[in-house]
C-alpha cells in the first residue's frame, strides 16, 4: 500500500471518529443529566466498570474523576464475581460501560451490585439492552460505524465513550465550582501543582539573611552588604523597617559612570530605585517570576502587610522549584 494510500485511510479514520463525537452531542438528553445528578449527589464513590476496551477507558474516566475531585475506582467485572465485589459499599454510583450492553460480565455482577443499595448508570450504544434495562440512568453513545474496516475492532464506539466521561467530568468541574487550588491539591507533585501551591513565602531569603541597609548607610556599606549576601541587590530601608527603595548590581554599575569616586561620599537612599517593584509573602511564587519576567529583574522585594521589608525572592530559587 503507498504512502498516500495510508495517509488517506488514516485520514478516514479520523474523520469517522470526529464525526461519531459530533452526533453525540444531538443525543444528549436527561439520562446525561439524571448521570450527573446521581454522581454530584452521591454519599459514596463513583464505581466504574467494563471489560475489554471498554474497561480501559473506564479506568482513564475513573482517573479523571478522581483527579477532579470525584472519589472514583475502577472495578474489573471478571474480577468482581470473585472477590472485588468487596470494593463496592452501600451508598456508591456504578456507572456501566459496554457498547452493545450484552457484556456478560457485566450482566453477571449486576443482581449482586443492586444488593449493596447502589444506583447505575449504563454507558452504551443499545439503550434497549439488558444493562440499559436495569439502569437508573442512561446515555446513549451509539455510532454510525466503527473506524475498523472490518467494523468490529472498537474505535470509533471507545473513542466516543471517553469523550461521553470527559464530558461528564467537566460538567461536574462547573456544577461543583472546581478551581484551580483545588486541581493543584490533587496534584502537589504536578507543575500545575508547585505553581499554584508554592507562596513567596516558601521560597524568600529573610532574616540575617536578607540584604537590607538604612537610608543613611554609606556606599561602602552597601556594596559590603551586596557581596556578603549574593543576590545582586539590596533592600533600602527606613527606621521602622518599612520598604523606602532598592539597590542593585546595575544601580551601583549606573553610579559608577555618573559620579565616579564620589559615589562613595553618597548614602543608600540618595543613589537607591525609588518606588522598586514587589511582593507580598502570601503571594503565589508564580506571580513574583511573572513580576520578574515582564520588568526584566531576577529578585524581587518581599513586603509585609503593614510594608515593612520581609524578604527577598529571586529568579534561581523560584525556577529551582520547577515553576516556570
Amino acid at each position: 500500500m503507498e504512502d498516500k494510500n495510508l495517509l488517506r485511510e488514516a485520514e478516514r479514520v479520523l474523520k469517522v471518529e470526529a464525526d461519531a463525537l459530533l452526533a453525540l452531542i444531538g443525543g444528549l438528553d436527561d439520562g446525561f443529566l439524571k448521570t450527573v445528578r446521581m454522581i454530584d449527589e452521591c454519599k459514596g464513590r463513583v464505581v466504574i466498570t467494563g471489560m475489554g476496551k471498554s474497561g480501559l477507558v473506564g479506568k482513564k474516566i475513573a482517573a479523571t474523576f478522581s483527579s477532579v475531585g470525584v472519589p472514583s475506582l475502577f472495578l474489573h467485572p471478571a474480577e468482581a464475581i470473585h472477590g472485588d465485589l468487596g470494593m463496592v459499599m452501600r451508598n456508591d454510583v456504578v456507572l456501566a460501560i459496554s457498547n452493545s450492553g450484552e457484556t456478560e460480565e457485566l450482566i453477571a455482577i449486576m443482581p449482586h451490585l443492586k444488593r449493596f443499595n447502589v444506583q447505575l448508570a449504563v454507558m452504551s450504544g443499545n439503550c434497549s439492552s439488558t444493562l440499559c434495562r436495569a439502569a437508573d440512568a442512561i446515555i446513549n453513545i451509539s455510532v454510525k460505524e466503527e473506524a475498523c474496516p472490518m467494523g468490529i475492532v472498537p474505535t470509533a464506539s471507545s473513542t466516543a465513550a471517553l469523550a461521553m466521561g470527559d464530558a461528564l467530568a467537566v460538567v461536574l468541574i462547573k456544577k461543583r465550582g472546581f478551581r484551580e487550588e483545588d486541581f493543584a491539591s490533587l496534584h502537589p507533585g504536578g507543575s500545575l501543582g508547585k505553581k499554584l501551591l508554592i507562596t513567596v513565602k516558601d521560597l524568600m531569603i529573610c532574616g540575617k539573611d536578607m540584604p537590607c541597609v538604612s537610608q543613611d548607610a554609606p556606599m561602602s556599606g552597601v556594596i559590603v552588604e551586596m557581596s556578603s549576601k549574593r543576590l545582586g541587590m539590596t533592600l533600602v530601608a527606613d527606621g521602622s523597617g518599612m520598604l523606602q527603595g532598592v539597590i542593585t548590581d546595575g544601580d551601583l554599575r549606573r553610579a559608577i559612570e555618573r559620579h565616579g569616586k564620589e559615589l562613595f561620599d553618597m548614602k543608600a537612599g540618595e543613589m537607591m530605585s525609588k518606588n522598586p517593584k514587589f511582593i507580598q509573602a502570601e503571594e503565589l511564587a508564580a506571580r513574583a517570576l511573572a513580576i520578574m519576567e515582564a520588568h526584566s529583574i531576577t529578585a524581587l522585594a518581599v513586603l509585609d502587610a503593614a510594608g515593612r521589608g520581609a524578604g527577598v525572592i529571586h529568579i534561581h530559587d523560584i525556577l529551582k522549584k520547577g515553576i516556570a
